[in-house]
C-alpha cells in the first residue's frame, strides 16, 4: 500500500513535470518568433501564428513526453524520489534552454532550425567548430544566459513540485485495488500514445515533423519544429542518406557507357556533360501554352486493364485514352516504390540507384545537368512545382527550388483545406493550379496528388462512390484477400482519376493549347489480389495528351519510366538542333527499356532485373508470342538498365568530371 501511495503521488508530479517542459518549449517557441519575426513572409496573418503555435504544442508533446519518460521510470517505478525528478527536470531545462539559445545563430546562417549540418559539423576539427562558436556566435554569453534561464526554470519547478498532491482514495478491498491499479495502468498508456503521436491517438491525425509544415510561412513551419524534434529530424534525414548499398551500379564500367550513351566509341573528355547532350531533331508539335505533368499518386495500371474494366474505377482516364488527340502506353514503370523516387527522378532526370537524392549535399550545391527545369526555361518556360501536401515533406520543397524550379507550392501556399496527414484533397490541388493559370507566363507544372494515399478517410460516398456495391464486386475475383479494403482503396482511386480527368478537360478547353503527361508515382500498395503478376503490383500508366498530340506521334506501347517524360517533352516541342542534356533517351526514338529499383519493362516482357524471373506482357497479340526472344530481351534491358544506373550514380556521387582514362 506505501509503494502504491508513492506511486500515485509520483504520478501526479511527473505529469506536472511534463506541463512544465511543454510549456516551456512553447514559451520559448513564441519568445523566438517575435524576436526573429523579421524572418517572416509580410503577408503572415496573427491566424497562421497561432496554427504555428498550436500545431507546435502538439508536435512538443513528443519532445516533453520523452523527457518525462525517464523521470517516470526512475523516480516514480524505482523509486528515486524528489531529488532524481528534480534533477531530471534541471537536465531537460538546461538542453531545452542551451538549444533554444543555439537556435537563433543557426538560423541566421542556415535559415532552418538545426539541420544536416549538425551532422557534417560533428566531423569537422572541434578546435575550428569551437573557436566559431565562441568568436562568432556569442557561445560564451549564451551559455552563460541559459544557465540563467535554468536555474529560473529549477526554481519555478522546485515550487511546482512541492505543491500537495492528491491523496490515494481508499481501496479497503482486492478488488478495487486492482480495479484503481488497471485504470492508472490505461491512463498512462492513453496519455504516453496522445502524447507520441503529437497530440492525437493515432498516426493518422498525429503531428511529426514531416507532416508539421501546415502554415504558408517557411520560417514558422521551422518554428512549428522544437529544437528536440528538428535533431531528429536532422538524424532521420542522414539516417535515410545511409540507408541501402548503392543499386545496379557498374563502377569500372563509367567510360564504356559514357562513349555507348554518345554513340561515339572514341570520345575521350573527360567531362561527361559532352556525353550525355542531346540535340532534338526538330518539333512535331506546335509549342504548347502550358505543361502539366501530373504524377498521381499510386496510379496503378491494373485497373484499365480489360479483365477489370467491370470495376469502373479507371473510366476517367480511359475516356482520355478513347480520343484521338491522345497517345497511351501500357508498357511502362515508375523510377522505383516511393513517391519522392518519382519525385527526384522527374526533377533531377536521375534513375534510382538507391541513394536519397533529396538528402544529398551535392543536390543543394547547383542542379545537375540532367535536371528538368533548365532546358524547359531556354525553351521560355516558368516552371513550377505543385504538391498537394506539406511543401517540407522528405526536402522536396528544397530539392525543386535548388535543381531551379521557380515555385513550389503546398497545401498550406494555397490555403486549402487539410483532409488528412498528408495533406489536401486532390480537387482542392487542381482547382489551385486551375484558378493559377490566368496570371501566369507559358509554364510546365510538375503536380503531384495526394488523396490516393493512407489513411482513406476520404467521404467517398458524397463524392458517389459506392463501396458496398464495390465490395460485393471485389468478392468475386480470384485470390481476393481483402474486398472491403480494396473497395476504399480503390474509391480514391476512382475519385483521384475522376478530379485528374476533370481537370484535363476544363483545362483544355480553356487553354487548348496545352500538353498534359498523366502517370503514377509507383503502383505497390495496392494489388487486386494475393498473387498478383508482376505487371499488376508494378506497372503504371503514361498518357500524353493535348493539341498536336495523336496515336502515332510515339511509338506503339513504347517502353519507357519517369526519366524518359522530360526528354521526349523536349524532343516533341523544341526546335530542330535545340541542345539538353539526358541519360534516358526520348521516347520519340523508341527505348529499349523502363525499369525502377528492381523490374525493368521491354516491348514483349516484364521482368525482375536481379534474378531470371520474367513474364510475358498481358496485352500481346497472340500473333506477336513465336517472335519474341525473352532472353535477348532480358539481357538488352539489363545492359540499358545498368548503363543508366551507373550514369546517374556517377553524377551524384562525383559530379561531371570523369576518371582518368587507363589504357584499354
Amino acid at each position: 500500500m506505501d509503494y502504491l501511495k508513492r506511486f500515485f503521488d509520483g504520478l501526479q508530479r511527473d505529469f506536472r513535470l511534463f506541463v512544465f517542459l511543454l510549456l516551456l518549449i512553447e514559451v520559448y517557441r513564441f519568445v523566438f518568433i517575435m524576436m526573429m519575426s523579421a524572418y517572416m513572409a509580410p503577408e503572415s496573418t496573427s491566424e497562421e501564428v497561432g496554427k504555428a503555435l498550436w500545431t507546435g504544442l502538439r508536435l512538443s508533446m513528443k519532445t516533453a513526453g520523452a523527457f518525462t519518460l525517464v523521470s517516470l521510470l526512475f523516480s516514480t517505478i524505482i523509486g528515486l524520489g524528489y531529488k532524481c525528478r528534480l534533477a531530471i527536470g534541471a537536465v531537460s531545462s538546461l538542453i531545452l534552454s542551451i538549444l533554444f539559445q543555439a537556435r537563433f545563430p543557426y538560423y541566421q546562417a542556415f535559415q532552418s532550425t538545426f539541420g544536416l549540418e549538425v551532422i557534417h559539423g560533428v566531423d569537422e576539427d572541434f578546435s575550428t567548430i569551437l573557436s566559431m562558436f565562441v568568436e562568432g556566435y556569442g557561445m560564451v554569453w549564451r551559455v552563460l544566459l541559459a544557465l540563467v534561464l535554468t536555474i529560473l526554470c529549477l526554481a519555478i519547478l522546485s515550487r511546482l513540485m512541492l505543491i500537495k498532491t492528491i491523496s490515494l482514495p481508499p481501496l479497503p478491498t482486492m478488488g478495487r485495488k486492482v480495479g484503481f491499479v488497471s485504470a492508472l495502468v490505461c491512463g498512462i498508456f492513453l496519455i504516453g500514445l496522445f502524447a507520441r503521436f503529437g497530440g492525437s491517438f493515432t498516426y493518422a491525425s498525429g503531428v511529426n515533423w514531416e507532416n508539421a509544415g501546415v502554415t504558408s510561412d517557411y520560417f514558422l513551419n521551422e518554428c512549428i519544429l522544437d529544437d528536440v524534434q528538428a535533431l531528429y529530424r536532422a538524424r532521420a534525414m542522414h539516417k535515410r542518406m545511409e540507408i541501402g548499398d548503392i543499386s545496379g551500379v557498374d563502377r569500372d564500367g563509367i567510360w564504356t557507357y559514357a562513349r555507348e550513351i554518345a554513340g561515339r566509341g572514341k570520345l575521350e573528355s573527360d567531362d561527361l556533360r559532352v556525353y550525355l547532350e542531346r540535340k532534338t531533331s526538330g518539333n512535331r508539335i506546335e509549342k504548347p501554352q502550358h505543361i502539366f505533368i501530373i504524377l498521381g499518386e499510386t496510379w496503378m495500371q491494373w485497373p484499365m486493364l480489360g479483365k477489370y474494366e467491370e470495376l469502373h474505377v479507371a473510366d476517367g482516364l480511359k475516356s482520355l485514352i478513347a480520343m484521338d488527340n491522345c497517345y497511351y502506353s501500357r508498357n511502362f514503370l515508375p523510377n522505383g516504390d516511393f513517391t519522392s523516387v518519382a519525385i527526384t527522378g522527374l526533377v533531377t532526370g536521375l534513375s534510382d540507384v538507391n541513394i536519397k537524392v533529396n538528402y544529398q549535399p551535392r543536390t543543394y550545391e547547383e542542379p545537375y545537368i540532367t535536371a528538368m527545369a533548365e532546358p524547359f526555361k531556354r525553351l521560355g518556360y516558368q516552371v513550377d512545382f505543385w504538391y498537394g501536401g506539406v511543401p517540407s515533406w522528405d526536402n522536396i520543397n528544397k530539392l525543386a527550388l535548388a535543381q531551379g524550379f521557380d515555385h513550389f507550392y503546398g497545401y498550406p501556399d494555397f490555403h486549402a483545406k487539410k483532409q488528412n496527414t498528408w495533406g489536401t484533397t486532390d480537387k482542392n490541388l487542381f482547382n489551385a493550379i486551375a484558378d493559377h493559370l490566368e496570371e501566369e507566363p507559358p509554364t510546365v507544372h510538375l503536380i503531384m496528388t495526394t488523396t490516393n494515399h493512407p489513411p482513406y478517410n476520404l467521404n467517398l460516398t458524397a463524392e458517389g462512390y459506392d463501396t458496398t456495391k464495390k465490395r460485393e464486386e471485389l468478392s468475386k475475383l480470384p485470390n481476393m484477400y481483402n474486398a472491403q479494403q480494396l473497395a476504399t482503396e480503390l474509391g480514391h482511386y476512382w475519385y483521384m482519376d475522376m478530379v485528374t480527368t476533370q481537370f484535363v478537360k476544363n483545362v483544355s478547353e480553356k487553354f487548348p493549347s496545352s500538353v498534359f503527361v498523366i502517370t503514377g508515382d509507383h503502383a505497390v500498395r495496392c494489388d487486386p489480389s494475393a498473387r498478383p503478376t508482376l505487371f499488376e503490383h508494378q506497372s503504371v500508366p503514361f498518357v500524353l495528351f493535348g493539341q498536336g498530340i495523336d496515336k502515332k506521334i510515339l511509338p506503339t506501347d513504347v517502353p519507357g519510366g519517369h526519366t524518359s517524360i522530360v526528354p521526349t517533352l523536349i524532343e516533341l516541342i523544341a526546335p530542330k538542333d535545340f541542345e539538353y542534356r539526358s541519360i534516358a533517351p526520348p521516347l520519340t526514338k523508341g527505348n529499349g527499356a523502363g525499369f525502377n529499383r528492381d523490374v525493368y519493362i521491354t516491348n514483349s516482357t516484364i521482368g525482375k532485373v536481379d534474378n531470371d524471373t520474367v513474364e510475358l506482357l498481358p496485352h500481346l497479340a497472340s500473333k506477336e508470342l513465336p517472335k519474341i526472344n525473352m532472353s535477348e530481351e532480358r539481357d538488352n534491358a539489363k545492359h540499358v538498365v545498368t548503363m543508366m544506373r551507373t550514369l546517374s550514380w556517377w553524377l551524384l556521387t562525383n559530379g561531371t568530371h570523369l576518371p582518368a582514362l587507363t589504357e584499354e
